[in-house]
């Protein structure tokens, strides 16, 4: 079969999922496929656009498998537009010039963002806020302003209070200006948007409805923005989001049929009025309409791909429902939301103590579902929108009743859809658990649900209990308990010793799952040293010798920075050691030296002369606090409005050596710039004007995950009583190997149960937990330390019982430029630097 050549323009999420889908279908090979990307970076993710606010890397929002690298099919071209479109040719003309050919042309150019054409509107002062670039210019404006300055978004919807909330993590003073008369007017209803309204105002949004823009001056200081009703703002900076356009000029210069309200205009097959080109996504105006959700843009990506292999798909419509948090605020709507069906009737309960409100919209004879809206708790999101057009399970205000029994996951018929990002539906995800699926990874692997916004990962779960499936909790085949039962058998029992525990609660010699793993909590119920004699043999690799090994065998050794502040002296003797043993040296990303290269022989001395230099073990090695990252705060920046050296020094003195189911990372911003970048840390405070803001849960690995608002404004003594109840109750609890963000996500109640058991003290485990950190806190000794002061503990660092005292001639350092890399048996090793 000859090749054929297909042009995609455009490389958002929806064109990533087309090209995902037609590579993954296309056996043939079918397909050469050439993407025109205008913007400088591969495909990301936009919904998630504001998480890139304080983080800074693009890369965070990257989507999977965006680059194509090793797929010859596909050739990706970042930076060059398409300028052209020769249907007669079928060419298309690039920005850097160059002509390409087509057999068949995919539009997915997206949509652009509609700025009112008001007095002003194009002042340098102003903006839009759509992409990476966008934020890039919004940063520098307000770092340019200064904190506290005031910023105005023209717009009140998703976008619009988005962007109000990146202004205001970047410590300005937001004001939003919506003309319609409440917040969100498409997805929530008059008492919906005055709760919303209420709630966005308490944490430091001015809202100003029922107005326009009536124009833009610039001043001497920033920009005078004028409203409909004759008053004034001052500010440094204005954002416009009031609502996008279809991104269809390409298309009309070619001469494609366009939509009277914009959009490219296609038939049920995404196929345009040029039988040779298609349009996807938001710039596709589906037999006349344009959807601008990712759910409905991935459903024709779909169709296009089917298409153009030969099969015959249709759009099959799309579910307009949004769940999501908005400034910490949860909101959700769905279906017929507003109440637009004939005879609809509509059932409200509104809490205003209790700042929540939810609403449904039910047939004339209230039994059957047709929309809804919940704003403060979206928590019934998940079991009610698959009920739309179905009968109801019960009485609707119980359904939305905080004492009503809500609806379950097996109460949904097979054809209900669970996921309407992917549009998956429930029995798709029970084949799956049918089929061997046996956990939420495995489903979302097996079916893609759950891979988008993760709003149906609730029901998913319900749906694997519910067919029978049994989680097995049993850390190992020598304990069946789950690690956080073993921690609380360990507590409550007071067993010191790995061979007592597995005599009278587990079974056999145990192995390198389960002695880890108790060493680890009989570590994070004790002081004792972590190489005492009944716990050393427990310990893996890293911990048996105090060090991270790594790829050439060797060891790494980090002398432990707290706030990354280090004495001239204590930098001269770390040069000498480097010097002196031959170790390549690497300043880490959390504000320390690593010195990698050291044999376990010379691990002892190296670290004699850092503890007498008064260094002690940074624990990179171990599943305990790694390192507590800080900008320069108050005491040099000046956009710091808090100490955060300090702070940062405080909190990693306190934590050190706390042992933990897997690694912690903090970090400590003086300001909402977030140059320590704490959101992306398993604890991260962030100075405000009112006090400290502290975010939990963030981290990286194979899924990347900012980490979310606890509380805020918070003082020292409360900042630090929160974090070590945090801690204890995710050393506790956890799993072994968890990270905070999958512990989080997969707890039942999510962030609003840990800030019940954080910040209320729901469980009544607070002072308990307090206490116990307290005991680490008085009880931690160095642990480097330690082994120098013990024969018996130094014995052990020997690489082999006779070793040489010498250098292994085979292993050597070549050095090129600055870098120091190790040679083994002639080949270079390349030293593992990730942290």
């Amino acid at each position: 079969m000859t090749t054929q050549k297909l042009i995609l323009v455009g490389h958002g999420m929806v064109g990533h999922r087309f090209v995902e889908a037609l590579r993954a279908r296309d056996d043939a090979d079918r397909w050469q496929v050439t993407i025109l990307c205008e913007e400088t970076f591969p495909a990301y993710d936009r919904v998630g656009l504001s998480s890139y606010v304080g983080n800074w890397d693009p890369k965070e929002l990257a989507l999977a498998g965006n680059d194509y690298l090793g797929d010859g099919s596909v050739e990706l071209r970042l930076g060059e537009r398409a300028e052209v479109i020769d249907r007669d040719a079928r060419k298309v003309t690039t920005s850097s010039g160059a002509v390409l050919e087509y057999d068949a042309l995919v539009l997915a150019t997206g949509s652009y963002p509609f700025v009112p054409p008001v007095p002003g509107h194009d002042s340098d002062k102003c903006f839009v806020y759509r992409t990476l670039d966008d934020l890039d210019g919004i940063r520098a404006a307000t770092e340019a302003a200064g904190p506290g300055a005031t910023g105005v978004v023209v717009g009140g919807g998703l976008l619009g209070l988005e962007a109000a909330n990146a202004l205001r993590l970047l410590g300005m003073s937001p004001h939003v200006v919506e003309f319609a008369p409440r917040l969100m007017p498409l997805q929530v209803d008059e008492g919906g948007g005055a709760l919303l309204a209420r709630l966005v105002t308490e944490l430091g949004l001015s809202v100003h409805t029922g107005v326009g823009t009536a124009g833009v001056e610039k001043t001497d200081d920033g920009l005078r923005v004028e409203l409909s009703d004759g008053s004034t703002i001052d500010a440094a900076l204005l954002v416009f989001s009031a609502g996008v356009r279809p991104s269809d000029q390409l298309a009309r210069a070619a001469g494609l049929e366009v939509g009277d309200r914009g959009g490219i205009v296609t038939d049920i097959g995404c196929r345009t009025s040029d039988p040779e080109i298609y349009a996807i996504g938001e710039c596709a105006a589906i037999e006349g309409r344009c959807y601008g959700l990712v759910a409905p843009g991935y459903s024709s990506a779909e169709v296009a791909v089917d298409r153009l292999l030969g099969g015959a798909a249709e759009f099959p419509g799309a579910d307009l429902s949004t769940k999501l948090k908005l400034l910490g605020v949860d909101v959700a709507s769905f279906g017929d939301a507003h109440a637009t069906t004939e005879g609809a009737l509509e059932v409200v309960l509104s809490d205003a103590a209790k700042g929540t409100y939810a609403k449904l919209v039910v047939s004339d004879d209230a039994k059957t579902l047709l929309g809804g809206i919940l704003v403060g708790d979206a928590s019934p999101y998940a079991s009610l929108r698959p009920l739309v057009g179905r009968e109801l399970p019960g009485d609707p205000a119980a359904l939305i009743s905080p004492a009503g029994e809500k609806p379950g996951a097996g109460s949904l018929p097979d054809d209900a859809e669970v996921c309407s990002c992917n549009a998956v539906t429930k029995g798709s995800i029970c084949g799956a658990i049918a089929e061997g699926a046996c956990d939420i990874a495995q489903v979302k692997a097996c079916t893609n649900a759950g891979t988008t916004c993760g709003g149906c990962l609730p029901t998913i779960k319900q749906l694997l209990a519910s067919s029978g499936v049994v989680l097995s909790k049993a850390l190992c085949e020598h304990f069946e308990q789950s690690r956080a039962e073993l921690f609380q058998i360990v507590q409550a029992t007071d067993t010191r010793t790995f061979s007592g525990l597995i005599a009278k609660y587990g079974k056999g010699a145990g192995c390198d799952i389960c002695k880890p793993v108790v060493a680890s909590i009989l570590a994070s119920t004790d002081s004792g040293h972590i190489l005492h004699p009944k716990q050393a043999g427990l310990q893996d690799t890293n911990d048996h010798f105090l060090a991270n090994i790594q790829k050439n065998g060797t060891y790494s050794v980090v002398p432990r920075m707290p706030g990354g502040e280090c004495t001239p002296e204590q930098l001269i003797v770390i040069g000498e050691v480097a010097r002196d043993f031959g170790l390549y040296t690497k300043v880490t990303g959390g504000q320390r030296i690593d010195l990698f290269g050291a044999r376990v022989e010379q691990l002892p001395a190296i670290w004699q002369r850092l503890v007498a230099a008064g260094m002690e073990s940074g624990q990179a090695y171990g599943k305990s606090l790694r390192t507590v990252k800080s900008c320069v705060g108050s005491t040099w920046c000046r956009y710091g409005v808090q100490d955060s050296v300090g702070m940062a020094v405080s909190l990693e003195l306190r934590y050190r050596g706390l042992r933990s189911p897997h690694k912690l990372k903090f970090g400590v911003s003086g300001c909402a710039r977030e140059c320590a970048e704490a959101r992306g840390k398993d604890v991260g405070v962030i100075a405000t004007e009112s006090g400290w803001n502290l975010y939990v849960c963030g981290n990286g690995g194979q899924s990347p995950k900012h980490a979310q608002l606890l509380a805020g404004g918070l003082d020292d003594e409360t900042l630090v009583r929160y974090i070590d109840r945090f801690l204890m109750f995710y050393i506790r609890t956890a799993d072994r190997l968890q990270r905070t963000a999958p512990w989080l996500e997969a707890m039942d109640g999510g962030l609003d149960h840990l800030k019940a058991v954080v910040c209320a003290d729901s469980l009544g485990i607070g002072a308990d937990l307090e206490t116990a950190m307290a005991k680490h806190v008085e009880g931690y000794k160095d642990e480097w330390a330690g082994v120098l002061e013990d024969p018996e503990k130094l014995s052990r660092f020997v690489s082999f019982v006779n070793a040489p005292e010498e250098a292994d001639p085979t292993v050597q350092f070549d050095e090129s430029g600055a870098r120091k890399i190790p040679v083994l048996m002639g080949m270079p090793i390349m030293p593992d630097v990730a942290r």
